[in-house]
């Protein structure tokens, strides 16, 4: 079921949603019109931000944790490449509280791999 989120609220949502993308390892420096499409679309289904975020936070780790002698993964380029993972989480959700791990654990794997962001 889809739950309607006041439109005012639509434009904050979207932004939450792309700064999230943005600031993660691995993904571009800036937003394209398919992040935005993508975004819109989350706010559409009535996604909350909580799960988004801990659906970007596990992408992440499952991509920053690989073992060093596999290879490298190509950068992320689409925002749209963590909807599996939000339908996920959406299917099996985790703990509020397990975000905050999650985001000591991206940064933590993140500084040691020093991660250079795209263009």
């Amino acid at each position: 079921m889809i739950r309607k989120i006041p439109e005012e609220d639509d434009v904050e949502y979207r932004s939450t949603v792309l700064r999230l993308y943005l600031e993660l390892p691995e993904t571009p420096s800036r937003a394209g019109p398919h992040d935005r499409k993508s975004a819109a679309v989350l706010h559409a289904r009535g996604i909350k931000l909580a799960t988004v975020e801990s659906a970007l936070l596990l992408a992440s780790l499952r991509r920053l944790g690989r073992p060093p002698d596999m290879p490298p993964l190509s950068p992320i380029h689409s925002l749209a490449y963590f909807f599996p993972v939000i339908q996920e989480l959406l299917d099996n959700p985790i703990p509020d509280d397990y975000r905050e791990y999650l985001r000591r654990k991206v940064r933590l794997l993140d500084s040691r791999r020093q991660v250079k962001k795209c263009s």
